[in-house]
């Protein structure tokens, strides 16, 4: 059977229809609301090159941030189960607004009556967990879209993991534009860059490391890492999500045996892939094709 959910704020209705995900190993999925993703699968892929993956973007209802929780707890449901669909048993929420609005909610309500023993994970909690090894003042500086600052996500995993760590979130609504206009080199990018950095300094000058909440952000670090002070650590996330899925598929190794290896990579857009491929191969630095699909 499958099962899926719509929720609300309030209460969780669950409708079952027929259902059929296939049962032998399959490519592991990587799933962002559009680009951003990329530079995480590009690190995976460095990490764990023996691995198939398949990467989903749903750019044509990108982007994310500025949705409510319950649009993009749907969107993102119906890209998970897409990827179920196609063989994964695991995929990676490569976006931090799906992470923070919806991951909890799939992995509590919509795993257990859809496929128990298949698996979604986020970006957040890797990125979190290194904090207590590389803040040395305990002051931690968030940039990220608006959705994902007002989620207070990264605040609130934070406060679980590390009791007392301060933790400033500044919106960045311009960058992920900047990013996907192929405008993040131009000179009209110092001056978006240069204002949230400094409005986040501003208001905690302590800050001495700083986590780039969006998988967008990598494209515009030289321009991050210009205009913040030398001695603020900078955590991109891409490194840090693919060790943890390093670790994780060597502490559960029944689940690596369901992911093939093969070496592969496919892309799949809800976007046009003329429209796609061009900036994908940007965030890869290497050509992309990609194949379209509607969800």
């Amino acid at each position: 059977m499958r099962s899926s959910l719509r929720t609300s704020h309030f209460q969780y209705h669950i409708i079952a229809v027929e259902i059929n995900y296939p049962s032998q190993p399959g490519p592991i999925g990587v799933f962002d609301s559009g680009y951003g993703g990329l530079t995480i699968l590009r690190e995976i892929r460095k990490a764990l090159p023996q691995y198939d993956y398949l990467y989903l973007g749903d750019n044509a209802r990108a982007p994310y941030g500025s949705r409510s929780f319950d649009i993009v707890y749907d969107f993102t449901r119906e890209a998970v189960d897409e990827l179920f669909r196609r063989g994964c048993h695991l995929v990676i929420l490569a976006c931090n607004t799906a992470s923070a609005k919806a991951l909890r909610t799939i992995q509590q309500h919509f795993l257990p009556i859809s496929d128990p023993d298949r698996r979604v994970l986020g970006v957040i909690r890797p990125t979190v967990e290194i904090l207590g090894k590389v803040s040395k003042k305990r002051h931690i500086g968030l940039l990220a879209t608006p959705g994902t600052v007002r989620s207070h996500s990264y605040r609130m995993e934070i406060q679980k993991i590390y009791p007392g760590m301060e933790i400033t979130e500044q919106e960045c609504p311009m960058w992920v534009p900047l990013v996907e206009t192929g405008e993040f080199n131009g000179d009209g990018a110092d001056y978006f860059v240069k204002k949230y950095i400094d409005q986040l300094l501003l208001a905690d000058p302590e800050i001495d490391t700083l986590i780039l909440g969006c998988t967008h952000y990598p494209l515009l670090l030289p321009k991050i890492r210009q205009y913040t002070p030398g001695h603020i650590r900078i955590l991109p996330q891409g490194e840090l999500v693919a060790e943890s899925l390093k670790d994780y598929l060597r502490r559960h190794p029944s689940m690596a045996e369901r992911c093939t290896s093969g070496g592969t990579v496919e892309y799949l857009t809800t976007e046009s892939p003329e429209r796609f491929d061009p900036l994908a191969s940007l965030f890869m630095n290497t050509p992309i094709h990609s194949s379209r699909i509607t969800l």
